[in-house]
């Protein structure tokens, strides 16, 4: 096996995105009188896309067709505009985006996070790193854990999945990782824990970014 392209999963990998996400939504909730939630909450609440979250959110008896379609409009226009105010990248994230790019292998960013906002967010905070592939939610691809996008970064690269690692922090990352035919390694700085990710696919478990590294040097040299 050897190792030519990264995936990065985006909120919860590379951002620690989770009080921006609770802040907006919850306003939006307040807005309509609904009750909000703890921050901590709201990790079990993403990762499935911003109009799961809000299914998750919003009270039952308030989940009819157009409640939810309101509180998706509200909470994109609310986050779009918010979505870097406490967002920042994991401790050791950058600096070891830094190394992998200066190495050459191909990187890419895959995310349930509305495509246009990815794009920006990714530019915002790590417009230095050469992703070749940004690639969020409600274009041309279906929604992770389907593994078509994760695919489709594949073809771009001309690459085999098999020679992929696709690194993320839930069960969600995992399942695509896994139904791609890539290689998945999850993280534990994000929002889930290691026993979702192991039950879920995960051939490695990563504690610190830099370990990024570590496993590629393992993989690549045969260690």
């Amino acid at each position: 096996m050897k190792i030519r392209g990264l995936i990065f999963d985006l909120d919860g990998t590379l951002l620690d995105t989770l009080d921006d996400i609770a802040e907006s939504m919850n306003a939006v909730l307040e807005n309509h009188g609904f009750p909000a939630y703890p921050v901590d909450a709201y990790r079990y609440f993403v990762g499935d896309g911003m109009d799961t979250l809000v299914e998750r959110t919003v009270p039952e008896s308030w989940r009819d067709s157009q409640t939810l379609a309101d509180c998706l409009q509200e909470v994109k226009i609310l986050y779009g505009s918010r979505c870097s105010q406490k967002t920042a990248p994991y401790e050791g994230i950058v600096e070891t985006l830094e190394v992998l790019d200066k190495s050459g292998i191909e990187l890419a960013v895959l995310s349930n996070k509305v495509h246009e906002i990815t794009v920006a967010t990714v530019k915002h905070f790590f417009g230095d790193i050469r992703f070749s592939q940004v690639v969020g939610a409600g274009g041309r691809f279906r929604k992770k854990p389907d593994p078509q996008a994760a695919q489709f970064i594949a073809s771009q690269w001309n690459i085999n999945c098999n020679e992929i690692l696709y690194i993320g922090d839930t069960m969600v990352d995992m399942k695509t990782a896994v139904g791609a035919g890539m290689h998945p390694a999850g993280v534990l700085w994000g929002f889930r824990d290691e026993k979702e990710l192991r039950e879920n696919g995960a051939e490695f478990i990563l504690e610190k970014p830099s370990e990024i590294c570590d496993i590629l040097n393992q993989i690549n040299r045969g260690i």
